[in-house]
């Protein structure tokens, strides 16, 4: 009896194999954490900046990418009008609030638009994560853009990401995205650290609660697809008073409960990891 191995059929031959991927860190960086949804509109720029500025606070070196190539928010949120410097090889990250950042939004006009395909957003992606030189970073924050395209691809199977914490609002019309996202992370292999339920409702001066967007949605998800449901974040309308502002809450009213609340998120952030 021969030890022959059997022949492959033409067919199998010219089969074309899936691509291995090799996920690599962010140089300068230990972990790596990316601000998700899916879905435009629920506050996931205001929550990036201001989980940045409390991981800060409670002592960690965090940076902040701002990787919505198409609607880059980090420059307005944090007040930044100046252009990152260069060696000719590397960009300096812009340091704000003794934050490290980076945007696409550093780079070009505040009001002009971004006509790129795909490729060119994966090249602008590349750049940020491996031609900036982040500096001995604990964590680095990545302000990801709604839907589940080319940039999310590029972290998810390029880079190795410690995590993700998927924000939304409670309504319907946001869960559905937020599905998607949570599938396609699950898909790709990428931790998801827990939901947040932004916006999740408006307590008025009389101090009913009103449920804008509805209630228990985000919840509601975190338990159907076995995920930890990290919390609430109230509408307060001195979050986005500060933001446009160019100084998030937690960094210009730290003690404000708004900004406890990202300080519990940061808490349990630095334990996991750090």
């Amino acid at each position: 009896m021969t030890d022959k191995k059997p022949e492959l059929s033409a067919a199998m031959r010219n089969k074309p194999q899936s691509k291995i991927f090799t996920k690599n860190p962010i140089i300068g960086t230990k972990f790596t954490l990316a601000i998700s949804s899916a879905k435009g509109g629920v506050g996931k720029s205001t929550f990036a900046t201001n989980l940045a500025l409390a991981l800060k606070r409670i002592g960690c070196k965090v940076g902040l990418l701002d990787a919505d190539i198409y609607g880059p928010s980090i420059p307005k949120m944090f007040g930044i009008n100046e252009k990152p410097k260069s060696d000719g090889q590397k960009l300096e990250p812009i340091i704000k609030y003794d934050v490290q950042c980076m945007s696409i939004g550093f780079l070009t006009d505040q009001q002009t638009p971004m006509i790129w395909r795909g490729p060119m957003v994966t090249s602008a992606i590349k750049t940020f994560t491996q031609k900036v030189s982040w500096k001995d970073l604990d964590f680095i924050i990545v302000d990801m853009p709604p839907g589940t395209g080319d940039t999310q691809l590029t972290f998810s199977q390029q880079i190795k990401m410690d995590g993700a914490i998927i924000v939304s609002t409670p309504q319907e019309v946001a869960i559905l995205d937020v599905k998607r996202g949570i599938k396609m992370f699950d898909k790709l292999g990428v931790n998801i650290i827990g939901l947040v339920d932004n916006m999740s409702c408006f307590i008025g001066d009389d101090g009913k609660k009103y449920n804008i967007f509805g209630e228990g949605g985000v919840k509601r998800t975190a338990d159907e697809f076995q995920k930890e449901f990290l919390g609430e974040i109230p509408i307060d309308p001195e979050i986005g008073k500060y933001s446009d502002e160019g100084t998030p809450i937690v960094e210009k009213i730290p003690d404000h409960k708004i900004s406890k609340i990202y300080l519990n998120f940061a808490n349990k952030i630095k334990s996991t990891y750090l």
